[in-house]
């Protein structure tokens, strides 16, 4: 594999500001005096409240109350950590070879913050060294092919676009088409922002794929789910249905630092195995942070 992603050392403690002066200062003051009965059903509150969903929050709450290696509060924050989807070793997105660019397929609804999530990520390839290229296979909103156009411009990238309501595939054809003349290193492809519900939008992105495969066989796109942090479990049922119908490689959280119950991601990385890759924690294009398991809990617990 050819690496394109040279990571930067991971800065979570403004993104997590507001879950670390909720939920995460509570745990805190809970876990560092006496520990009882009514303590530990506090701490369970707490973290159900903090969006890491009843049923996991019970069952991490007992496994820590069973640890007698280290103290409460410990013993929460490495229960934390475990909960975290394994980390792959590979660099992401995965590039294949110097000649055949790595593919992104940008998924998730309308409103989450997807278009800002692409044009972040096209900043930071292109500032790291990396030729990208943006397809804006969103066909269905004429509002989005020019949003990315904007965002093309802002972020000095070119971008690929057919009319409205073209073919999403064919703009994806001819964006690979174009990154493979020009010796692109990167492909970010836009997608249509339905709702989850809609099976054409499945459709849709399973079409894409072929679509890759048939004039790149050698790639391997990755599938990037955008979630706004605020939608909570709401957004993790989007999520899951979206990694049902088309394997999610990575998540983004988008509006981290606008939400006090962070323990959204936890739960995501649980119940999906699927590692929340960045933060968005803003408008700017250098607003997009690496997200590491040990740096986010230190955080929340600095």
């Amino acid at each position: 594999m050819t690496r394109i992603d040279e990571p930067a050392a991971p800065s979570l403690r403004i993104g997590v500001a507001r879950s670390r002066a909720g939920f995460g200062s509570r745990l805190r003051g809970l876990l560092r005096g006496s520990v009882d009965d009514e303590t530990w059903e506090a701490v369970e509150e707490t973290l159900i409240a903090a969006d890491l969903g009843a049923e996991l929050a019970i069952d991490l709450v007992a496994r820590a109350r069973a640890r007698r290696d280290v103290p409460p509060e410990l013993a929460v924050r490495h229960e934390l950590l475990h909960l975290f989807a394994q980390r792959d070793a590979q660099p992401w997105p995965r590039k294949p070879g110097p000649d055949i660019p790595a593919v992104i397929l940008v998924v998730g609804v309308n409103g989450t913050g997807k278009t800002t999530t692409i044009a972040k990520l096209a900043y930071r390839f292109r500032t790291r060294g990396a030729r990208v290229l943006l397809a804006a296979a969103d066909t269905f909103r004429a509002a989005a092919i020019d949003q990315l156009a904007t965002w093309a411009r802002r972020v000095d990238v070119p971008v690929v676009s057919h009319a409205p309501n073209a073919d999403p595939s064919a703009v994806v054809y001819d964006a690979l088409d174009a990154a493979v003349a020009r010796r692109i290193d990167v492909v970010i492809a836009d997608t249509a922002g339905r709702l989850h519900t809609r099976s054409n939008l499945m459709q849709e992105l399973a079409k894409m794929r072929r679509t890759i495969t048939k004039r790149i066989p050698e790639a391997l796109p990755e599938v990037l789910f955008v979630l706004d942090a605020t939608t909570g479990q709401n957004g993790l049922a989007q999520a899951k249905a979206f990694h049902g119908s088309t394997g999610l490689t990575g998540i983004v959280l988008t509006k981290l630092d606008s939400t006090s119950r962070g323990g959204i991601c936890f739960s995501i990385e649980r119940e999906l195995g699927v590692p929340v890759l960045f933060v968005g924690v803003g408008e700017r294009a250098e607003d997009l942070l690496d997200f590491t398991p040990d740096a986010f809990v230190e955080a929340l617990f600095g």
